[in-house]
């Protein structure tokens, strides 16, 4: 099964031998592009790994989406090594947010 959007993402979902099921995903990958990411993720009922190998390049909604999919089980292969950073620093800023938003009362 394969989904296109905006010719600058791709996601496969394919079945391995062991039969773990595993979202390719390729491209570019904008903030167009997280109502079908999200989708294609939700449909899964369990978690999945989701294969970031083929990933040129993802904003920020896409970064958030796949720290909280992280963070409910799924595993992330092959991620490019700006990623984990960018999460890192993705929850460093709302610690911090949260951490205003208790000394602004």
């Amino acid at each position: 099964m394969s989904r296109e959007t905006s010719m600058t993402c791709r996601v496969d979902r394919v079945l391995t031998g062991d039969g773990q099921t595993v979202l390719r995903i390729s491209g570019r990958i904008g903030g167009d592009d997280v109502d079908v990411l999200r989708a294609a993720i939700d449909q899964e009922r369990a978690p999945v790994a989701i294969d970031l190998e083929e990933v040129d390049l993802v904003d920020s909604r896409v970064v958030n989406l796949f720290a909280v999919s992280e963070a409910n089980g799924f595993e992330l292969r092959n991620r490019p090594a700006y990623i984990p950073e960018w999460f890192h620093q993705e929850r460093a800023q709302m610690s911090s947010d949260s951490s205003d938003d208790v000394d602004a009362r």
